[in-house]
């Protein structure tokens, strides 16, 4: 079975606690609810300490074009990206030695913050020595969930072609989808959550051969679902000004209700149950949502110790934030025989799933 080998991420370099972002949604919220005292608590509940963004605090005081804040997008993918890359490849930990650019085959680019045509990884070719050959699969819209999905489709990539070694690059500048003007409880929610972050991870086919006693996780199959008739549950309303935040409140409810039996199905063909499962991947949406995973699937807090770190340091980052915690579930270095569960949820209403053995 295909394997994942490597992990790298790109921090942006301007960090906002969560006490100063309080101070800042209040300035902008406070004449639009009258309880503004009580719905900023989503802020302190939400157990977010710190959050990264490309551009500091006192830019988003001012107006901003969509225009400018799309190009900032493809100049600050670009820049992240490459680095993201450079930190996956020559990862000190999880690499015996660095992997050369010119041995990728295929760069699955994922991102729902931006648009750019030609894609930020075709842009990111002309800085880094890829092969002028390397296949290029950009994915667009899937939020949350795209960072599960990538590793679900590079994983059928390097099922079929065993020789191959891809890479699946997460790239979500949240901040700059931010809304000024937009005085909407979604917005205040997304204030409080959202995050920019990058990162990179290396998938290779059966047979690619590493010189190294260390397990890797292992795929051994994926499982893509859809909601029907969900599509306000979460997702963008596109506008003249930009992207638009869709955030349901009842998310969390959903995910307890729609969940379980999802994973259940995806783990019954492999003839596991949730016991069986020593690592959970899965996706820190919020507080709300993880604690929405312990319920469901009737696990204790402890199995999901590095979404809650993750959530706590980083915020919600999109589709790069699961694999934020798939980088550090891979760097502690999980046992021979251990089984992973990867999990995100995205618009559409979906979920991504990925079954993973260390071997």
């Amino acid at each position: 079975m295909p394997k994942i080998l490597s992990v790298g991420t790109s921090i942006p370099k301007h960090t906002i606690k969560q006490d100063t972002a309080v101070e800042f949604a209040n300035e902008l919220f406070e004449e639009s609810f009258k309880d503004i005292s009580r719905l900023l608590t989503v802020f302190q509940n939400g157990q977010i300490e710190k959050r990264h963004f490309v551009k500091d605090l006192e830019w988003f005081r001012e107006p901003h074009s969509f225009e400018e804040r799309n190009n900032l997008y493809i100049e600050e993918s670009v820049s992240y990206g490459v680095r993201a890359i450079t930190a996956c490849l020559e990862n000190p930990i999880l690499l015996p030695k660095k992997i050369d650019y010119e041995e990728i085959e295929a760069i699955f680019y994922i991102s729902t913050t931006g648009m750019a045509t030609p894609s930020i990884e075709a842009r990111i070719m002309n800085i880094l020595p890829f092969s002028p050959y390397t296949k290029r699969i950009p994915i667009w819209g899937l939020g949350c969930a795209g960072g599960a999905a990538g590793l679900s489709r590079a994983f059928e990539y390097c099922k079929a072609f065993s020789k191959s070694k891809v890479l699946v690059l997460c790239v979500e500048l949240c901040s700059l989808t931010f809304q000024k003007n937009d005085r909407s409880k979604s917005n205040l929610i997304g204030t409080s959550l959202f995050a920019d972050g990058i990162c990179c991870v290396l998938v290779a086919g059966d047979d690619v051969t590493v010189n190294t006693d260390r397990s890797y996780p292992h795929i051994l199959g994926s499982q893509s679902t859809l909601m029907k008739d969900s599509e306000e549950v979460m997702g963008w309303e596109i506008k003249n000004e930009g992207l638009y935040v869709v955030f349901s409140r009842d998310i969390p409810s959903i995910i307890t209700e729609w969940l379980s039996p999802n994973v259940q199905h995806f783990l019954k063909e492999y003839h596991l149950a949730t016991e069986d499962i020593e690592h959970f991947i899965l996706h820190p949406g919020g507080k709300k949502v993880l604690d929405a995973y312990i319920d469901c699937l009737e696990i204790h807090e402890s199995k999901l110790k590095i979404s809650f770190e993750v959530l706590k340091q980083f915020g919600n980052m999109s589709s790069a934030t699961v694999l934020f915690v798939l980088k550090e579930m891979m760097e502690k270095e999980a046992k021979k025989e251990d089984i992973g569960l990867v999990g995100a949820l995205g618009p559409g209403f979906c979920s991504e799933m990925l079954l993973l053995k260390w071997e």
